[in-house]
C-alpha cells in the first residue's frame, strides 16, 4: 500500500508518500481502507519535532475515515464492511490502510461522508471535552468561540448551540464568518479588529462571557480575562507561544483557566465522547464542515496550508 512516511523532523517535505507493507490485524486489531484523512495542527507539531523523539521512520495522522477491511480475533461489535471514523491508530493515517485498536475505530453514519469523517475526532473530542468535561458549561450560558471558522472551533459552536447556550464566534476572513454564522453562531465578529472583545462584551450586555474556547492563547487569554463574566472559565485548547496575563483579572473575578487535551479523559470519559458524537452525526446536530479536499500525496501542501492559511473547516487528504 501507499502512505506517507517521515524519516526526520523538519518541514512538510519530509513527508514522502512511499510503498509499505499492508497491515495486518493481531487479536483485538482492526485494518481500516482509509478514503479519507484528517490533518490536524499537531500532526505538524509532531512533523517538526515539538512532541520529542519518536520512531522513525512513522506514518503521520491520528483521523481518517473508511471501511473496515480486516478483523481480528477476539474484536466484538465490528465487522468487515463496516463504515467507521478513526480515533487514533496503531500505523497512522496518512495511508490507503490503517491498523487500530478495535476501541479507536466508531460508526459513521450513512449520512455522513467519509471525508467528513475525517475530520470528527480531534476538533470534536477536543470541542467536547473543553465544553463539557473541562468547564462544564450548561444551557443559558454566553460562549466565545475563537476561531469559530476552524474544524475544531466549528465543533464547539455546534455542540455549544445545540445545548443551550448563547454562542459568540470570531472569525478572520468574510468568508469565516460567514461559515461560523451558518453553523449556529448567534454573533460572529472579526478577529482581527481591535475592539472585538468590547464587542463580545456589548453581546453578553456586559456582563460578561460565562466561557472562552480559546485556540490561541498566546494572542489571546490576557484579553479573554477581561471579558469574563463573575467565576468565568477559559477553555485553552491551543497556542504557540507564551503569553503575559494580569493575575488581579484571575482573582477579581474569581475566574478558572484549564487546559484541554482531547486525549486527557479517562476511559470512561472518552467512551462518552464517541458516544455523544455519533449520537449528534446521526440526528444531524454535528455536521462536519469540509473546507479543502488534496491528494494523499499533496500532504507537504495540507500542512502548510493548516499552519498559515485562514482556517475554513477541515483539511482532509484523499488517498
Amino acid at each position: 500500500m501507499k502512505a506517507i512516511q517521515v524519516h526526520a523532523f523538519g518541514e512538510p517535505e519530509v513527508m514522502r508518500l512511499e510503498e509499505v507493507a499492508d497491515p495486518a490485524p493481531a487479536p483485538g486489531q482492526v485494518v481500516v481502507r482509509v478514503h479519507a484523512a484528517g490533518v490536524n495542527p499537531v500532526d505538524a507539531y509532531v512533523r517538526a519535532g515539538l512532541y520529542g523523539a519518536i520512531p522513525f521512520p512513522y506514518t503521520p495522522g491520528r483521523d481518517a475515515a473508511g471501511v473496515v477491511e480486516a478483523v481480528g480475533g477476539a474484536v466484538k461489535g465490528i465487522k468487515v464492511g463496516d463504515r467507521v471514523y478513526i480515533g487514533g491508530t496503531i500505523t497512522g493515517a496518512y495511508a490507503e490502510k490503517a491498523l487500530c485498536e478495535a476501541s479507536q475505530v466508531h460508526p459513521l453514519p450513512a449520512n455522513v461522508s467519509f471525508e467528513q469523517g475525517a475530520g470528527v475526532n480531534i476538533p470534536y473530542t477536543t470541542a467536547y471535552r473543553a465544553l463539557f468535561q473541562r468547564v462544564h458549561a450548561v444551557a443559558g450560558e454566553v460562549v466565545l468561540v475563537h476561531g469559530a471558522s476552524g474544524a475544531v472551533g466549528i465543533a464547539a459552536v455546534q455542540f455549544a448551540r445545540a445545548a443551550g447556550m448563547i454562542v459568540i464566534g470570531t472569525a478572520g476572513s468574510d468568508s469565516g464568518r460567514s461559515l461560523a454564522a451558518e453553523q449556529g453562531c448567534h454573533h460572529v465578529l472579526d478577529h482581527r479588529s481591535p475592539d472585538h472583545f468590547k464587542q463580545a462584551l456589548a453581546f453578553s450586555d456586559n456582563r460578561g462571557v460565562d466561557v472562552v474556547v480559546e485556540v490561541m492563547a498566546n494572542a489571546n487569554l490576557g484579553y479573554d480575562l477581561t471579558v469574563l463574566a463573575k467565576h468565568g472559565r477559559i477553555a485553552v485548547i491551543g497556542s504557540r507561544g507564551k503569553v503575559e496575563i494580569n493575575p488581579g483579572d484571575v482573582m477579581g473575578r474569581e475566574a478558572s483557566i484549564v487546559g484541554v487535551m482531547s486525549l486527557g479523559g479517562t476511559e470512561r470519559e472518552t467512551a462518552r465522547m464517541h458516544a455523544a458524537i455519533v449520537a449528534g452525526l446521526e440526528n444531524g446536530t454535528l455536521r462536519p464542515v469540509v473546507g479543502q479536499e488534496l491528494p494523499l500525496a499533496e500532504a507537504p501542501r495540507a500542512h502548510r496550508l493548516i499552519m498559515e492559511g485562514p482556517a475554513y473547516g477541515k483539511i482532509v487528504l484523499v488517498p
